[in-house]
């Protein structure tokens, strides 16, 4: 069913999440808080899923990547050396008339408030993106640090402990996945901008020689991963190139997605050559160089980076999976059925299976089938109302495999199987319901 607007799909998208269990803004009690979003039950099951299909591809299933869990606030040397203090920040303006605050990058005349049309607007100003925080006893300027903008400083900072206690040899990467912070003025468009995030990052170590080859491996890999692993359409994907790189970078390239407000940035695949690595050299008077033994020589390695945004990709996967269908109707004049189902992929699905007894009285067999498959898959037991609205609340919540127990399951020793995309019924062997479902969700 086509949704007739993209601004209709987002608010559907966002009354879903809220009345599904998958996000609420912080402290909806008091108001909400700006920027900050709290994830529900199935919120938590589907973003953990995300971040372990992305561990998986990007550590566990590569002998050259490494894990890293850094601290969130780090020695304010770090962001001092990576320019965060001096240079981290937005372009703003305020409007006089009507308080409005903008970016001058985004706005189309920057002598007029896009909100209201007044011309009496104040100087442009920078606003620092980093949120300050202080550590120990005593508020004052010796005593402020930062809640990390990116998860990447740490890795840089670390690379010597971690390459040391490994024994890795370039060329290899150091992953994380964490919470980074931006006291973003505008934070908007649900969970693609918000104050506080989750990224997931790895920062791949090279020699200079080859590492436009890498670069361009790690952009396709990437890229091979969303059409993949999450499935998403080629026409809702795209490469964009940056037409102004930094001053340090040899190559940039984002893979965007279409969301319902426009095309959104996913991630970030970025050459940075050994700034990174040269500044925290100088700041910390450390000495960062690689030896190769191969070559018998010392250098500063080269960085390639991918960098995704969590929140990011779990709001594309739902704005990918939403999808309505009108169900017929059994008599003329009745109102339609609209059937309301999440299309996302069985691996990163919040409840992979739900069990749901025909009756309260098969409720402790169907309990017990759920038990057998609990340490498979990610199960829930389905028993409140009748089965067709079990079905579509599953439908709802993206559940790929619904499994009934009925009063037939007593005698032929088998449950019925209903596919969420397909809607078709298959009547399978309890014993073989496991291994059955488990095919159907590897890719």
């Amino acid at each position: 069913m086509a949704i007739t607007t993209e601004g209709e799909l987002m608010d559907k998208i966002v009354t879903l999440c809220k009345r599904r269990g998958f996000v609420f803004q912080s402290s909806e009690i008091y108001g909400g808080f700006n920027g900050f979003w709290d994830y529900g039950p199935y919120g938590t099951a589907m973003k953990r899923a995300i971040e372990q299909l992305w561990w998986s591809e990007m550590v566990e299933k590569r002998d050259d990547v490494v894990g890293l869990d850094s601290t969130v606030i780090c020695h304010p040397k770090v962001w001092k050396a990576s320019g965060h203090i001096d240079r981290f920040g937005d372009i703003m303006c305020d409007c006089k008339h009507c308080k409005a605050r903008h970016r001058v990058d985004q706005m189309p005349d920057p002598k007029v408030c896009p909100n209201c049309g007044s011309t009496d607007l104040t100087p442009p100003r920078e606003f620092n993106l980093m949120m300050k925080t202080y550590v120990g006893p005593v508020f004052d300027d010796e005593h402020v640090a930062y809640l990390r903008a990116e998860t990447c400083q740490p890795i840089f900072v670390d690379f010597h402990l971690i390459r040391v206690a490994t024994r890795m040899q370039l060329p290899f990467g150091i992953a994380q996945i964490g919470k980074s912070f931006r006291n973003e003025i505008t934070p908007r468009m649900f969970t693609f901008r918000s104050r506080e995030f989750t990224q997931m990052e790895m920062e791949y170590f090279c020699p200079d020689k080859g590492s436009m080859e890498i670069w361009e491996h790690w952009r396709d890999t990437r890229y091979k991963y969303y059409r993949e692993k999450l499935q998403f359409r080629e026409d809702e994907i795209q490469f964009h190139p940056h037409d102004k790189l930094a001053h340090y970078a040899k190559a940039a390239v984002d893979i965007e997605f279409k969301f319902p407000f426009g095309w959104g940035e996913l991630e970030g695949i970025h050459h940075r050559g050994t700034w990174d690595m040269s500044r925290h050299q100088e700041y910390s008077s450390q000495n960062l160089e690689y030896f190769d033994p191969a070559t018998g020589e010392k250098y500063l390695p080269t960085v390639v980076e991918t960098s995704v945004g969590l929140d990011r990709t779990f709001l594309a996967v739902l704005s990918h999976a939403y999808d309505e269908q009108k169900a017929p109707t059994k008599k003329e004049g009745m109102e339609e059925d609209v059937r309301i189902v999440l299309h996302i992929p069985p691996r990163i699905a919040p409840v992979q299976v739900a069990v749901m007894p025909l009756s309260k009285k098969l409720n402790d067999k169907a309990l017990a089938l759920r038990k057998d498959l609990w340490d498979s898959f990610r199960t829930e037991a389905d028993v409140t109302g009748n089965i067709g609205k079990r079905y579509r609340r599953q439908d709802e919540i993206g559940t790929p495999f619904c499994v009934t127990y009925d009063f037939d399951s007593e005698s032929d020793n088998a449950v019925t199987v209903r596919d969420r995309d397909t809607m078709q019924q298959e009547r399978i062997k309890i014993e073989d319901v496991a291994a059955y479902i488990a095919k159907k969700i590897e890719f």
